[in-house]
């Protein structure tokens, strides 16, 4: 990701702006003019509140206070209504648009590993009634196959037009659909399918090839794949006499008269939608049940917090559908007849790991103005741009700062600055397309040094929120109007939130000067539990004496003031060490990670030892400079294992857990460096890319040995 290399001529330039910027604010009552007095009344105001008058809640958003919200639209209580409306309302508009591949190459790198390469084209685009058109003909199609309504049938598929196509087939004919993560090991892809015991999968050749073949014979139900694409292979040699179809000829049985004339079983709101296998980070993956009132609650109070939602608005998607943040966003778009342009993780920018030098990635193409994305993609970003101002001349970095600085105090007063925008970020904009106008976070925590670096630099809210797959992805989003870091916004107006006291940890509703407690959610969100999974049902949800269902989430949250709500424990990550000292390992973690030093970090504990040690995946370009300085040579993996480099990281480390205020106890004193990077197809971390400590402490098994052995 490149800043303008030689920004020399603009220095002067924008230093006298900002000048005349001050002289100006100086001068004329601008804070009128430029509706910041309504923006920080609106930053300000009271936006949720106790409806019970006690400090533990249940938090209400002070526009719902007296009634949840379950619905965008009277009548429109099933996800094949919301998306019939959206036809209806607007048929010829964009609804489904992909790439078009021109040329495909291998590239070989200097360290000759090769790189797939792509160049693309313009996007394609299908209609809302091109898109009804294509879903209604692969539902009846898959009907003349044997698909049974209420009998639950599977997604395995990256994201793509197609899923949602078919996604939208299954919610027309009543078709539950089990969604599985595309990085799912074999052993937990078979464990969904016979768990949910499906006879049809939906499916790519890649995803064929690549994970499903090999466990085939694990899967005795299984009768029929679904290839997404185009032109798939023939599949001649498949075992147990399983049948390989391509959507397209899907399509084409469904559109056959005897086949369109039989009536569809309409579902119903309390029907099962999705059950959505969460990719986890503890165990086996279990099956979330999500009705159709379900998701369609959380829509609407996802929808409620982003202003001025319309036909307008162009969505980029990219990441994975079977994530519960991703499949809620794109169905917000389609309920307000949004356009969803297509990406990948490898194909977003011009910079990205696949587009070709000299080719524009996917987003200088779509442009888009909405975009979700998981705090671990927003910190590389940060960290990428922010390596580029370090390698500025110092005049440069000084007029970075100063805009940075400059823009930082603006925001905070409810000013826009659009002479620094487009001087001095307009470059840094344009690296998702220049037209981006919010931001949703969300799957993890976002720190508070990358939230502000994508307001300034980026020039847009980013809007963090809170959910979990057992909510539809649905509790909390801030404003676009309040820029305080740290907190993930108020309820949302198909939630409430209760705080319960966990004595263990010592949170208390009754904490001054915020109540604090677990983290219950209760609404019409709140999904049906866990698929054959009673005894977990019984631990994680209930019923309380009003009749509201709620989710236990195992989060620790404080209430500010305002109603809004902050993350600032998770019960699972508290761990007591020898001395008694409760240590929370995502609080250290999150600190940590702002090191530039440092791209993924797992800190582990346990309660025989007294002190915390750290496995770290350090940031390549940092870490071989700070080799070189040190006079360490050697490959990558060498550098990496060396006793003499873990001790200058865990310095760096130490230094940066001072300055973030870390306590004594939860500073780690060993590291061990990785020379993979984490990923979800290394197992190691889930599609959110949120830590697996159980893979991870395996992983590290001997690390943990040695780091406590050697005390």
């Amino acid at each position: 990701m490149k800043l303008k290399e030689d920004m020399s001529p603009l220095i002067l330039h924008v230093f006298r702006s900002v000048v005349w910027v001050y002289s100006v604010i100086t001068f004329i009552p601008w804070y009128l003019l430029s509706g910041a007095s309504e923006n920080q009344a609106r930053a300000k105001r009271i936006k949720a509140r106790s409806v019970s008058g006690k400090p533990a809640g249940p938090y209400r958003a002070v526009n719902s206070s007296q009634r949840l919200v379950s619905l965008q639209h009277e009548g429109v209580d099933t996800l094949d209504k919301v998306f019939e409306y959206a036809v209806v309302h607007f048929p010829k508009r964009d609804c489904l648009g992909t790439r078009e591949l021109l040329n495909e190459e291998d590239e070989i790198q200097p360290n000759g590993k090769v790189f797939k390469k792509v160049i693309l084209g313009d996007y394609n685009w299908l209609s809302y009634e091109d898109t009804f058109y294509q879903s209604q003909r692969f539902g009846s199609g898959l009907a003349a196959l044997g698909q049974k309504p209420l009998c639950n049938i599977a997604i395995f598929c990256e994201t793509r037009a197609e899923w949602i196509i078919a996604a939208q087939a299954c919610f027309m004919y009543n078709f539950p659909l089990v969604t599985l993560y595309s990085t799912l090991g074999g052993a937990s892809i078979a464990h969904g399918l016979n768990e949910t015991e499906v006879t049809h999968i939906i499916t790519s050749k890649d995803l064929l090839q690549g994970r499903l073949m090999a466990i085939l014979m694990d899967v005795p139900k299984l009768m029929h794949i679904i290839l997404v694409d185009e032109k798939p292979s023939r599949w001649p040699d498949m075992p147990r006499g399983i049948m390989v179809h391509s959507m397209a000829a899907v399509q084409e049985l469904g559109s056959k008269p005897e086949n369109l004339t039989v009536s569809r079983r309409h579902p119903q709101p309390s029907d099962n939608a999705v059950i959505m296998y969460t990719s986890g980070s503890t165990g086996t993956p279990k099956g979330v049940m999500i009705s159709h009132s379900n998701i369609i609650a959380g829509i609407t109070g996802m929808a409620e917090r982003i202003p001025n939602l319309d036909e307008n608005d162009t969505y980029v998607g990219y990441l994975p559908l079977a994530h519960v943040l991703e499949l809620s966003a794109e169905l917000v778009c389609v309920s307000h007849g949004c356009r969803i342009g297509y990406s990948s993780p490898q194909t977003l920018s011009d910079q990205s790991s696949k587009i070709k030098k000299g080719s524009k990635g996917d987003t200088s193409m779509l442009r888009p103005t909405l975009m979700a994305a998981v705090p671990e993609i927003m910190d590389r970003i940060y960290k990428n741009v922010m390596t580029k101002v370090e390698e500025m001349s110092s005049v440069q970095k000084t007029l970075f700062v100063l805009a940075y600085n400059y823009k930082l105090e603006q925001i905070s007063k409810g000013y826009s600055t659009p002479l620094c925008d487009r001087l001095v970020f307009n470059k840094v904009r344009s690296l998702l397309g220049g037209h981006m106008r919010l931001l949703l976070s969300g799957g993890a925590p976002l720190s508070a040094a990358t939230q502000r670096f994508m307001n300034i630099c980026f020039c847009c809210p980013v809007g963090q929120g809170y959910g979990l797959t057992e909510t539809c992805g649905a509790g909390t989003i801030c404003e676009v109007w309040d820029y305080n870091t740290g907190r993930v916004g108020a309820p949302l107006v198909c939630s409430e939130i209760t705080l319960k006291d966990w004595e263990e940890g010592g949170y208390y509703s009754t904490d001054k000067p915020n109540p604090r407690g677990e983290i219950l959610i209760g609404g019409p969100n709140v999904t049906m539990g866990y698929y054959k999974n009673e005894q977990k049902n019984r631990e994680d949800f209930f019923v309380d004496e009003n009749g509201q269902r709620r989710f236990c989430t195992g989060d620790i949250g404080e209430f500010h003031p305002d109603g809004c709500l902050k993350i600032i424990d998770r019960k699972k990550d508290l761990v007591k060490l020898q001395a008694g000292e409760y240590v929370s390992l995502g609080k250290v973690e999150a600190i940590l990670k702002n090191c530039s030093l440092i791209d993924n970090i797992c800190a582990y504990a346990n309660s025989e030892e007294s002190y915390v040690i750290g496995f770290v995946v350090p940031n390549q370009k940092q870490l071989t400079a700070l080799a070189e300085h040190r006079g360490i040579k050697g490959s990558w993996e060498e550098v990496c294992n060396h006793e003499e480099m873990e001790k200058e990281v865990l310095g760096i480390i130490t230094e940066a857990a001072i300055r973030g205020k870390l306590e004594r106890f939860e500073i780690p004193k060993k590291i061990c460096l990785s020379a993979e990077p984490w990923t979800p197809e290394t197992g190691l971390v889930t599609d959110a890319f949120k830590l697996k400590r159980k893979e991870l402490k395996t992983h590290y098994q001997d690390d943990i040995e040695r780091m406590y052995g050697g005390k």
